[in-house]
């Protein structure tokens, strides 16, 4: 089962995602982490009509004050999973336990009537504690302190009853004493044997008010950074104005331009060029990045999306160095893509691999990409690449790249972004872009160094 906590640490830009969620509970980021990829339209529609309800609420000051207190009963919540074990466990409790047991199905009591008053029942039902709380406040004081009442037991009454007058230092004291400890245990023992049979009911109220919990947090997140819903198709993988939410709000910080991007996929291969800092590996990130945000039933960074359901997505930038195994990047590379040609065979995935084979000689990594092209033909596959003429049955794209500098401002690695243009066009010329020299030329290298460069690579006669 592929899960949150095994994503977020193959893919640093779903983990910035993840890290943003305001969760309000440490029990909702056990939740989160251990949250199975989705892989089920109706389970995947239920909790995009959730979080889009919840959106909703928050544009309304009515329902915006509902949410609010749903919110700060979530922050009260403690991770009582322990305590639930021991119960579902048939162990008998202690005070701390029936504390924490009562004081969580109080916070399930206002939450339920909460939803009901968002008309959420039906969407997120919670189930009814009322039965527990009242075996833990037999007194009817309505706090959530517990205590051992004296209504428990008439005994137990009339013994503290006689401790009140007697010299603690007595040994009559010291007997009513024990027989007070003796009692508040039989009546722990009993009540612990009554909540026996809400096990259940308390076990499906802590998991479902985790899920809250993230609903809210991923509703929040849609709202902030402005998320679309996913529409799901089985053919086509299509956005418009696909944005990066790590790079975006970085370069808005620091008062850069940020260009978001329209693509449209087919179950097939796609190959990807153009030239270097031309954003396709940050195309590639993109893409991997809002396809689990939508399996994981989140909203996506897009104006609009039209997604597949896939069992994985498989990431493979190629930069990576595997030091632990003594592996090369061209190693790494090559076992991880071995790895998803196996996959491939049996899995419906979303293939996404970013110049591979470059760490080679060309004439190797040329056929190394033709072969991996023709095995992952039939997929939702994308691949970037520098190689020409790859003599593929695919559809090739472009990112337009560098536009040029109409003003007197000098081109630098700082300022450069402002003429590049991220946007795919249909391409079907064999050969790649030879962008290059003339940006490193424009960036003020060497001249001789250029000149000498475009020799050897005889684009200059």
């Amino acid at each position: 089962m592929i899960t949150v906590k095994e994503k977020i640490k193959e893919n640093t830009g779903f983990q910035y995602i993840v890290e943003n969620l305001q969760l309000m509970s440490s029990a909702g980021r056990r939740k989160l982490l251990a949250m199975p990829l989705l892989t089920s339209t109706e389970v995947i529609t239920t909790q995009y009509d959730c979080i889009e309800k919840f959106v909703t609420f928050m544009s309304s000051a009515e329902k915006k004050t509902l949410l609010v207190d749903l919110q700060h009963q979530l922050m009260r919540l403690h991770d009582i999973q322990g305590t639930l074990h021991n119960l579902s466990s048939h162990v008998v409790l202690d005070e701390i336990e029936l504390f924490e047991l009562k004081s969580f199905a109080f916070i399930c009591m206002a939450m339920r009537k909460d939803l009901a008053l968002l008309n959420m029942e039906q969407q997120l039902p919670m189930p009814d504690t009322q039965t527990v709380f009242q075996l833990l406040d037999p007194d009817k004081s309505g706090v959530v302190n517990f205590y051992i009442y004296d209504s428990y037991s008439e005994k137990l009454r009339e013994v503290r009853q006689q401790l009140k007058g007697c010299d603690s230092n007595s040994e009559t004291y010291a007997t009513l004493f024990a027989q007070q400890n003796e009692l508040q245990q039989q009546v722990i023992e009993k009540i612990s044997q009554q909540l026996w049979n809400q096990a259940t009911t308390l076990s499906d109220a802590f998991e479902q008010m985790t899920y809250i919990d993230l609903i809210q947090a991923m509703a929040v997140q849609a709202l902030e950074w402005n998320l679309c819903r996913p529409t799901l198709s089985d053919t086509v993988i299509e956005y418009r104005n696909l944005f990066n939410p790590r790079l975006k709000q970085h370069k808005e910080q620091l008062g850069l331009r940020y260009q978001a991007i329209d693509i449209h996929l087919n179950e097939e291969l796609c190959i990807v060029t153009g030239a270097n800092m031309a954003g396709k590996t940050v195309m590639l990130k993109s893409l991997s990045i809002a396809q689990l945000m939508a399996q994981f039933g989140m909203f996506v960074p897009a104006e609009r999306a039209i997604l597949p359901i896939v069992e994985d997505v498989v990431l493979c930038i190629g930069d990576e160095q595997n030091e632990m195994n003594g592996l090369s990047s061209f190693a790494s590379e090559i076992t991880q893509i071995n790895s998803l040609l196996q996959r491939s065979q049996n899995e419906r995935l979303l293939i996404l691999i970013d110049e591979p084979a470059r760490t080679t000689n060309p004439l190797e990594g040329k056929a190394i990409v033709q072969a991996l092209g023709t095995l992952l033909k039939d997929h939702f596959c994308v691949i970037t690449t520098h190689y020409s003429q790859l003599g593929l049955p695919r559809r090739k794209l472009r990112v337009k790249g560098f536009v040029g500098n109409d003003t007197a401002t000098p081109l630098t690695p700082e300022n450069i972004n402002q003429f590049m243009d991220y946007a795919l066009v249909e391409d079907n010329n064999e050969v790649v872009p030879h962008e290059a020299l003339r940006i490193a030329s424009l960036l003020g290298c060497d001249k001789e160094f250029i000149q000498l460069a475009e020799t050897f690579s005889g684009l200059k006669k």
